[in-house]
């Protein structure tokens, strides 16, 4: 036996592709629209496709699902990139005109 609170798990039971699962999570919003998110996927996938294996068509959608994934991080990466150089140049530029304003204080002086 453990002192530690007994966590309650909340669940909620979600449609994929035809199939029930129950699933657990402390956002259960969260997991109805991630659960709604594959199965759009996979009919979108299944839509474009000849196949009706299930297995065929979940790892067509995790691929879909896995691209615009990929895609999103590396855009996160340029603008996080773009952003920190833009912030270096400020700064660069600040220091600059703070200089300029401390020479002309310091020559009047």
């Amino acid at each position: 036996m453990t002192d530690e609170p007994h966590q309650e798990s909340e669940f909620a039971t979600v449609e994929i592709y035809g199939q029930l699962y129950h699933l657990a999570g402390s956002d259960l919003e969260r997991v109805r629209r991630l659960a709604a998110r594959v199965d759009e996927q996979m009919r979108a996938v299944a839509a474009q496709g000849r196949t009706v294996d299930s297995i065929r068509v979940a790892v067509l959608a995790a691929l879909n699902l896995a691209d615009g994934l990929a895609r999103a991080e590396e855009r996160l990466a340029e603008l996080t990139a773009t952003e920190g150089s833009q912030n270096a140049s400020a700064m660069e530029a600040r220091a600059r005109q703070l200089s300029g304003i401390l020479d002309r204080i310091l020559a009047g002086a």
